[in-house]
């Protein structure tokens, strides 16, 4: 690693922080202060056509440039993830009460979750990605949903499908088509790739 260049994770994710330390990545985390309402209903509202992929991008990629402007020594990961179900883009659930409804809107229907990251440098993003996973969930009962949500509480707040599915979570799934990590919120395998061509890990 260049002595003059940090790694910097610009998010409060665990599940994000914790792939990165199981993968041997030396970094600091910082997250992100942005408002990602406000850019999310700005792209919808004035990008025609758009996509989950593109809110997914622009998002991972703000973050990564707004702490890099403030940290220009460092190299910075930003990382954002949308789901998607019949056009409907949906956010982290805000009380367990909506996560139940989120839920009810997945059961038995097939979703994508998009995950995106960025690297950028001195207010510059000059590298990004996005991957998708299928997620089929199966028909589960009510009373399974509410055994599951007493089981993980406000855990159940921290992804934006309401599942952990490293625990609990992957009890909802009949089927899923697409990357561990990218499930889990960043696509780690094209991040590291990307890390040892900037020097940042031994090759």
């Amino acid at each position: 690693m260049p002595e003059t260049t940090r790694l910097v994770l610009a998010s409060g994710s665990a599940a994000r922080r914790t792939l990165l330390k199981a993968a041997g990545l030396s970094f600091d985390v910082i997250p992100a202060d942005i408002d990602e309402v406000a850019i999310r209903t700005h792209i919808l509202e004035n990008t025609y056509g758009s996509e989950a992929s593109d809110i997914a991008s622009v998002l991972a990629a703000e973050k990564a440039r707004v702490v890099s402007v403030l940290h220009p020594d460092a190299l910075v990961i930003g990382a954002d993830q949308v789901l998607v179900l019949g056009g409907k883009i949906f956010s982290k659930a805000a009380s367990l009460a909506e996560a139940r409804e989120h839920l009810v809107m997945l059961r038995g229907r097939t979703h994508d979750l998009v995950s995106a990251v960025a690297l950028a440098r001195n207010g510059n993003v000059h590298w990004q990605m996005t991957a998708t996973a299928g997620m089929s969930v199966r028909d589960f009962s009510d009373e399974f949903l509410g055994s599951y949500l007493e089981r993980v509480g406000e855990r159940a707040l921290m992804s934006v499908g309401c599942y952990e599915l490293e625990g609990a979570g992957v009890q909802l799934f009949e089927r899923i088509d697409g990357d561990y990590f990218t499930i889990l919120g960043i696509p780690l395998l094209p991040l590291l790739a990307r890390l040892r061509e900037e020097e940042m890990i031994t090759a």
